[in-house]
Formats: structure tokens, sequence, C-alpha cells
């Protein structure tokens, strides 16, 4: 059965972006990012709210025709293009680029979908996580720790009303000084 796996950077005070929605914090080298493709290219498909598909969407379609953009960039690209997208949204009417739009999170389509064949599945979004995890269904948490505090913005599950335990299953540092945590969903 097909994973669904968040993937998300944070602060070291946990924020997921800063006051004004930036982002601009976010320190991704090539090693990170060449990390990021190696994994998310092994993805079945996106699963992303309509804020961080309308995000991806104005940059990555057209992000390798830049001459001046860098290999790890270039190859990203790539890989969002040609990746099926499932775009949870209420109020988007058209989403190109192998999206289909859902209009709720539905637990047993969610676990129908995890049923499928072919890869896990890559979860955007902090406002989708939240549904997500309010619903019981992420499996694995990787979450980017970078090195820098904010001490405001939008926490990355501000309204956690459940305890849910976790386990740690990888932890790895990278050259610039972001740590990945690594937790599955401890269930049972």
């Amino acid at each position: 059965m097909r994973k669904i796996v968040l993937m998300m950077s944070v602060s070291l005070d946990g924020f997921m972006e800063g006051p004004n929605r930036d982002i601009d914090w976010h320190q991704v080298s090539e090693e990170l990012h060449n990390y990021f493709n190696a994994h998310l290219g092994t993805m079945g498909a996106f699963l992303d709210g309509r804020v961080t598909y309308e995000l991806m969407a104005d940059y990555w379609p057209t992000a390798d025709e830049d001459p001046s953009s860098p290999e790890p960039i270039k190859e990203f690209a790539r890989i969002w293009r040609e990746m099926p997208k499932i775009v949870y949204s209420r109020t988007l009417e058209r989403a190109d680029w192998n999206s289909t739009i859902v209009r709720e999170v539905v637990p047993a389509e969610v676990e129908a979908l995890k049923a499928g064949s072919g890869g896990d599945l890559a979860l955007g979004g902090a406002d989708l996580a939240a549904v997500f995890a309010e619903h019981d269904l992420i499996d694995e948490y990787l979450i980017y720790v970078h090195p820098v505090l904010l001490g405001a913005g939008k926490r990355l599950f501000p309204g956690a009303a459940d305890r849910a335990k976790l386990r740690l299953i990888e932890t790895r540092p990278f050259g610039n000084g972001v740590v990945l945590l690594r937790y599955a969903r401890a269930r049972g």
C-alpha cells in the first residue's frame, strides 16, 4: 500500500512561512535540492491544496526553459510537470499539467488512492496537511528544519487538537545546516 508522505520545511521555531507568507528564508542548497528531486521523483502523485498548487504552477512549468537555471531546478521542473497532481480545492475552476481537482478530503477516497499502484503520495500545503492529520491520513512526516528563527508566521499544525505518536525513522543533516527529521505514524 502506498503511503501519504508530508514533506515540509520549517524554521527552528516551528514556522512553515514567515509573517508575510514569505519563504525566502528556506536554505535550499544544490545538495538539498538534489535530495528533494531523488525523493520526489519516485512518488506516484502530488497531493496539494489550492495555494500550494498555484504557487507551484506560477513557477515550475517553465523553470527549465531558463538557460541560467541550475540543473536541480531544471530536473524538478520536469518532475513537477510530468507527475500526476491531485489539487484539493473548493474554489479552483481549472488546473493544468496533469492535474485533477478534488473538492473535499474524503478519507475513504484517500484510502482507495493509497491502495492504488505506483509510488507514494507527496502531500503539500499546511492547510491540507492539517485536514489530512485530522483524519489520521498521514503515514510519514519529512520535516526539514532550517537553521533560522522567524519569531512569527504560520505554524505547520497550528490547531492540532489530538495527540499523535510518531516514530523517528531517519535523521539527516545537510551541509547548509538543514536537518531532516523523518517520522512514521505509530499506529496500533
